[in-house]
């Protein structure tokens, strides 16, 4: 993806010496459209935080921050997709929720408050990055913001409570439906570059669970799986199958989507 695809515009400047020197790429108001909770602002609001947004590269395993440390950025994605994840002492990891271009990543609205989890890219792409306290200056100001990030709050919880409820009651077959429906509904295309050891991972299950999912999944012409990459041929089906897995934190996310265009 190029820089008009991201809807920014490299400037340059010469300095007295003669040579060229880059500056921070400008931030756009077709740019931040990619994140949708910034598209929902008005744009007054949006253009009062372009002197603090930048944009950022986030490659495929970044930590953005971990569990306990100081919440120091705030990051808006627009292509890329980041995991929310729990790790235990002995180092096992469940994934507890998933952000993408419909979210936000990071928010504190206390100084010097800290992580209650690890967040990593898991697909890489960009965002939009924003220092903790120019979020909170701009919250405290009130209007659109706060009640956009207090929605999109309710719906990221939904997700972790759905995540935490069929981690209980739901077959491995409806984990793997809804952990690819979640990456879907965050990707451009329906195919995703995911291994199997990484969905393992995510879930906290055994790896031979998940190639035995996949298979059945495969066979019942749902999806395709080569070599780390996952084609998602029936959509339709793998929600039905997800169940009740997947549709209450996708019911509350569209929810959003209706009351934020009212903010």
């Amino acid at each position: 993806m190029n820089n008009t695809q991201l809807g920014i515009s490299e400037k340059t400047m010469m300095p007295l010496g003669g040579a060229r020197e880059a500056t921070r790429p400008v931030i756009s108001y077709s740019g931040t459209q990619q994140n949708e909770l910034l598209a929902a602002l008005p744009r007054d609001v949006l253009e009062s935080l372009f002197e603090h947004l930048e944009l950022v590269q986030l490659p495929f395993g970044k930590e953005l921050f971990e569990y306990g440390s100081k919440l120091e950025n705030v990051y808006f994605p627009t292509t890329a997709i980041v995991s929310l994840l729990y790790v235990m002492e002995d180092g096992a990891t469940t994934e507890i929720a998933v952000v993408g271009h419909e979210g936000v990543v990071g928010v504190s609205m206390f100084p010097g408050e800290r992580a209650m989890c690890t967040a990593v890219v898991q697909s890489a792409g960009y965002g939009y990055r924003l220092k903790a306290q120019a979020l909170r200056d701009a919250f405290n100001q009130g209007g659109a913001l706060p009640q956009l990030l207090m929605r999109y709050n309710t719906a990221l919880f939904a997700q972790m409570a759905q995540n935490a409820v069929g981690g209980r009651h739901s077959s491995i077959e409806q984990k793997l439906c809804r952990w690819l429906l979640d990456r879907l509904d965050r990707s451009p295309t329906n195919e995703l570059k995911v291994t199997q050891e990484m969905i393992s991972i995510m879930l906290g299950v055994r790896r031979e669970s998940i190639t035995a999912a996949a298979g059945k999944l495969q066979d019942d012409g749902l999806i395709t799986y080569r070599r780390g990459n996952i084609t998602v041929l029936d959509r339709d089906g793998l929600e039905r199958y997800a169940g009740e897995c997947y549709k209450v934190a996708k019911t509350e996310y569209d929810r959003l989507l209706v009351d934020v265009a009212g903010c």
